[in-house]
């Protein structure tokens, strides 16, 4: 994943200088709690986060991200790594990781080799894996030493019996990871309608319950998604699920050219947005979403119903009808300039 500007539009550049400072500052805590971290003791009474780590041609920085796993000052985790067939060092790297920290620490797996979205929902079904919690990792990020306990301290304070899912905003850096900027600061509340158009919280950022993650399960590893974190929102938010979004930066967003998927705040990536906004490509993304959404039609709830059926019947209708549908769904972007964008789509039919 990854992208940038510079400075955001919503920060002053003065806090924005700060909160970089204090990013690596925090990032050079992690080399010193490191070391004590190798004694991965832990009271039965902690609960477990299974660390979903997907990996393809992985060798270039994926050391750093397994550096940041033991630097977490919250300890009592376990990594499951699904390979999706790297022909580089990326299966010995895991190997050496692996031998380092034992195998009940670190298991490796083979992917379904169908790209990125299904190697993650193959980890996120996979019965094998049981853990209270369940956070997803990218191979080429670096993960703040408070990441895990920000998470947890959250997701404490939800029943367990509901669906919660925890994202954060995140610190973007170079290949040499040098700050150079922050992702967007999202700051209207996360919501199913939100869900349908837009995903606030990068699957890098996410930490979710069981009972989500049992969601995501009853949906099916072989639904026909484009993202699995756009995926994981949609499902949490649309049944009756708690979805938190925390402005402090957990994880280092390494921003390179090898990255499948980038934050989304340059201007050449917005305009590639809106390029594919117009040739259909949004189109066919929704048609994916809400096919995959009719497997969760009993676990929505009523008004997510609705505003389902009121968003999937206005992309079959004419105009008047469609305006007012789109409308009554309250579909929204977080962003004035994102909605101007999204009522021009829903004029043309590209939602």
């Amino acid at each position: 994943m990854s992208q940038l500007n510079r400075i955001t539009a919503n920060e002053p550049s003065d806090l924005l200088k700060e909160r970089l400072l204090e990013g690596a500052s925090a990032h050079r805590k992690a080399g010193e709690v490191q070391s004590s971290s190798a004694s991965y003791a832990e009271p039965a009474c902690v609960r477990k986060i299974a660390i979903l780590l997907c990996t393809y041609h992985g060798q270039h920085f994926l050391a750093d991200q397994l550096d940041s796993f033991a630097a977490q000052t919250y300890t009592n985790w376990e990594v499951w790594a699904s390979d999706d067939g790297s022909l580089d060092d990326t299966h010995a790297i895991l190997k050496a990781y692996q031998q380092k920290w034992g195998k009940q620490r670190l298991s490796m797996h083979s992917g379904p080799a169908q790209g990125f979205a299904a190697n993650f929902l193959s980890l996120s079904c996979d019965v094998d894996i049981v853990a209270d919690y369940f956070a997803y990792s990218d191979q080429d990020d670096i993960w703040e030493v408070d990441k895990l306990q920000r998470a947890v301290e959250w997701l404490r304070s939800v029943p367990a019996g509901i669906p919660a899912l925890y994202c954060s905003r995140a610190l973007l850096v170079d290949i040499d990871n040098q700050p150079i900027g922050l992702s967007p600061l999202f700051k209207r509340m996360p919501n199913f309608s939100n869900s349908l158009i837009q995903s606030i919280g990068g699957g890098n950022t996410m930490v979710f319950n069981d009972a989500a993650r049992a969601l995501l399960r009853k949906a099916g590893k072989d639904v026909v998604i484009v993202s699995h974190d756009c995926w994981a929102y949609m499902v949490v938010s649309g049944c009756g699920g708690k979805v938190f979004y925390d402005a402090c930066p957990t994880v280092r967003y390494r921003q390179h050219d090898g990255n499948l998927v980038g934050t989304n705040i340059s201007y050449q990536a917005r305009w590639s947005r809106l390029t594919r906004l117009w040739n259909g490509w949004f189109r066919s993304w929704n048609d994916r979403n809400i096919e995959s959404l009719q497997r969760l039609q009993s676990s929505l709830t009523p008004e997510n119903k609705r505003i389902l059926d009121d968003f999937s019947i206005a992309r079959q209708t004419w105009f008047l009808p469609r305006l007012w549908l789109f409308a009554r769904s309250g579909v929204r972007r977080q962003s004035i300039l994102g909605n101007f964008a999204l009522f021009v789509a829903a004029v043309f039919n590209k939602i």
